[in-house]
């Protein structure tokens, strides 16, 4: 059997490299010969450029946007016995780095149109629950549109609670104004090569407002270390690599210009995708700005797996971004609190479907995905 042709892929990074190549090489070859590979001037340099970008005062590479939400929780002191409020609709790291820490995460609904964390059913939680054990909240900015802070943050200075936003997603996004990282005590960003902003290889970025927690970070990245062989306390290995470090340099000269090819193909799917009444196009809040790490639309269950099909059939890719809410997954049973079940993403993960936005992704090509979607769901109701 032939293998079916990959035309119409979710991201064409190749592509990408193909528009900035000269500027790539120059940045790497010019990490080649500085002879140094681990920190030093190239990160220091990336991190000056992101706390300018975002508004804040201190930003600190690391090695993984997975390694920035453990040290944020780390540099707050959240260990066994606290508990951490947070969506069980995200990626499995934003929970895992509660659990490693011996805290244990709540799980609390998620909003069913913009599929983040819901400030009322954090507020129900914390008006029927709340115990001095509960340390934070980590609110995550899905598919590149910001959680809705303000009342999340007036929550936290409420119950004198830390927030930790987790930005794996929304580099460059906003709310009300404010960039996504910029707006909690801690922010966290992943540049895994898929992202808004994302490196050749795994690097992350804590970014805050607050001199101490800076500081702490810093030496919680290298093993808990002010000095070299003087360990302070029990930190880990989390150092964002210099040729990571300059290829970011080079890619955040470009990462406005890409995001806003992103919001005018958002756009111009949901003027093509908004008269299909059975299909829910990403809602976005007023006075946000949403950078579409993912375009991801809402479609009845029972006809999810035949659209995705016909949409492969067509050599396009999709994928369902989460399949499995994160209080069912397995290593969490016995390790995490549901104050009620999370209907709405129970819900969600039955439903949704993220769709090709690369910024390279042709205008024909995009109106292909649309004309597709639209065939399979009308055959579907036959």
């Amino acid at each position: 059997m032939n293998e079916m042709k990959q035309q119409i892929p979710m991201l064409d990074l190749q592509a990408e490299y193909h528009d900035i190549k000269d500027e790539i090489n120059e940045a790497v070859h010019r990490v080649l010969e500085s002879g140094h590979f681990i920190l030093g001037e190239e990160v220091e340099a990336f991190e000056h450029e992101i706390a300018s970008y975002l508004g804040v005062r201190h930003a600190i590479g690391v090695a993984s946007g997975s390694d920035a939400l453990l040290l944020a929780l780390m540099a707050l002191g959240v260990g066994p016995g606290d508990k951490v409020i947070t969506t069980p609709f995200s990626f499995f790291a934003t929970a895992s780095c509660i659990v490693r820490l011996g805290a244990t995460p709540v799980f609390c609904d998620i909003d069913p149109r913009t599929f983040d964390l819901d400030p009322d059913s954090v507020r129900r939680y914390l008006e029927a629950f709340y115990t001095p054990a509960v340390k934070a909240i980590i609110p995550v900015h899905l598919y590149g549109q910001c959680c809705d802070m303000d009342p999340l943050l007036d929550l936290a200075r409420r119950y004198s609670l830390k927030v930790v936003e987790d930005c794996a997603q929304s580099f460059g996004s906003t709310y009300k104004g404010h960039q996504s990282g910029s707006m909690g005590d801690i922010g966290c960003f992943s540049f895994f090569p898929t992202k808004n902003l994302g490196g050749y290889g795994d690097g992350g970025m804590v970014t805050t407002n607050d001199d101490d927690s800076a500081e702490h970070v810093r030496m919680l990245r290298v093993h808990g270390a002010r000095h070299k062989y003087h360990h302070e306390e029990l930190g880990i290995n989390s150092r964002l690599d210099a040729m990571q470090a300059a290829i970011l340099r080079v890619k955040l000269k470009h990462v406005d210009a890409w995001t806003e090819r992103k919001r005018a193909l958002a756009a111009a799917y949901d003027k093509e995708l908004s008269g299909i009444e059975w299909l829910q196009v990403p809602y976005v809040m007023p006075e946000c700005r949403h950078t579409y790490h993912q375009y991801t639309i809402k479609v009845p269950a029972e006809r999810r797996a035949a659209i995705q099909e016909a949409l492969a059939h067509a050599g396009i890719e999709t994928q369902v971004y989460y399949p499995e809410p994160l209080h069912q997954q397995p290593c969490f049973v016995g390790q995490q609190e549901l104050p009620g079940e999370p209907l709405n993403a129970d819900a969600v993960v039955r439903s949704v479907l993220s769709l090709p936005i690369s910024p390279g992704l042709k205008d024909g090509d995009r109106r292909e995905v649309g004309l597709v979607i639209k065939k399979s769901g009308d055959e579907a109701v036959r």
